[in-house]
């Protein structure tokens, strides 16, 4: 390979690296679509989490710096000159101090690492759950996760709804992750560490965000042709917006005189066998529950904004928007496919 081939890829190589890490966590903290930053938690497991990185980075920073500077001071002090002989240097073999030194730091440094990692492990994986904390069960779907509050009676999708923590009341939320099929694995950065979403096993975590806002995770678990565009969102409300909320989610679905061809269209078809609609004889659990479809920011599981425009596409077709996820085109007619969006839009 020619030097200034090797130099290009060295370049670019380089530029990639050096926009991964300096430009990526600013622009996630501002992008709704993106993964947020690992480095501004804003929910107590975040931050003990952050606090023990710290640590271990800065640690290993400084035996980063000790060492390469010692090899850097070693090359240049001991670097051939001219008018140097061929012969070898003197051999000095054996030092108490030296062996001594370079067994007990690194000892040293692990005991610290272990015992730092092990008091912020239990912290948070031994925290108990207070009498008012908010239970959710999140289960993982190839490729959207389903999301249950048992004592709220709400079933949603791909959006996680919790209030907000502050100093005058604690509000966290403790989740149960199960998976219906294949390992996913449970991650909203800012808000606390990866938990694995194992089939036959449920695994528990709980967050407690500080600040209001819309907190971007995703699936961190290779689970198949969609696991890239298995986005989640947690959205955390004010104590009364969270309230709000929850009332109207426990509502009946909209009953629009309008829009109940659409409806008869669509429990004449398989929709049902996969879909759920409060109050109405579709009960499947394959797909997401709809009951409130419209009230969610996206569709797919964060794959593009639900939008009326976006919502038909989806309908008509999912695989052009979601390539291989387990929604059939039903080969719908073009009075249908308006009859049943015209139906879903109601969904509030």
């Amino acid at each position: 390979m020619k030097t200034s081939s090797r130099r290009a890829i060295g370049n670019a190589s380089f530029f990639l690296i050096a926009t991964t890490f300096l430009v990526s966590p600013g622009f996630a903290a501002d992008a709704p679509t993106t993964v947020t930053n690992i480095f501004r938690p804003l929910s107590t497991p975040a931050q003990a989490i952050h606090e023990v990185s710290l640590l271990v980075l800065a640690i290993c920073g400084g035996i980063f710096l000790v060492v390469g500077g010692l090899l850097a001071y070693t090359v240049v002090r001991f670097r051939h000159r001219p008018g140097d002989d061929e012969r070898e240097p003197p051999q000095i073999y054996g030092s108490n101090q030296l062996e001594f030194a370079w067994t007990v730091i690194p000892i040293v440094t692990v005991f610290v690492l272990f015992l730092a990692t092990a008091r912020t492990i239990y912290d948070v994986q031994g925290a108990a759950p207070p009498a008012d904390a908010l239970n959710v069960t999140v289960v993982g779907h190839q490729w959207w996760w389903e999301i249950r509050y048992p004592e709220l009676g709400i079933v949603t999708a791909n959006e996680l709804h919790v209030p907000v923590s502050d100093a005058g009341k604690r509000r966290p939320t403790f989740l149960k992750l199960e998976s219906a099929d294949v390992a996913h694995s449970f991650w909203v950065p800012q808000l606390a560490g990866k938990t694995d979403v194992i089939p036959n096993r449920r695994n528990l975590m709980w967050i407690e965000p500080i600040q209001p806002g819309t907190y971007v995770g995703n699936c961190a678990e290779y689970c198949g042709t969609q696991h890239a565009r298995m986005l989640l969102r947690v959205i955390v409300h004010p104590a009364e917006d969270f309230d709000k909320w929850t009332t109207a989610q426990r509502q009946p679905p909209v009953d629009d005189p309008q829009a109940r061809a659409g409806r008869d269209v669509f429990f004449a078809t398989a929709c049902i066998n996969c879909h759920a609609i409060r109050g109405t004889k579709a009960m499947g659990t394959f797909g997401p529950d709809l009951t409130h479809l419209m009230s969610r920011e996206t569709l797919g599981a964060g794959t593009v904004p639900n939008t009326a425009e976006k919502l038909r596409t989806w309908v008509r077709d999912p695989q052009t928007i979601k390539e291989g996820c387990n929604m059939p085109n039903m080969q719908l007619t073009d009075d249908e496919l308006n009859q049943i969006v015209a139906y879903l839009l109601t969904l509030k």
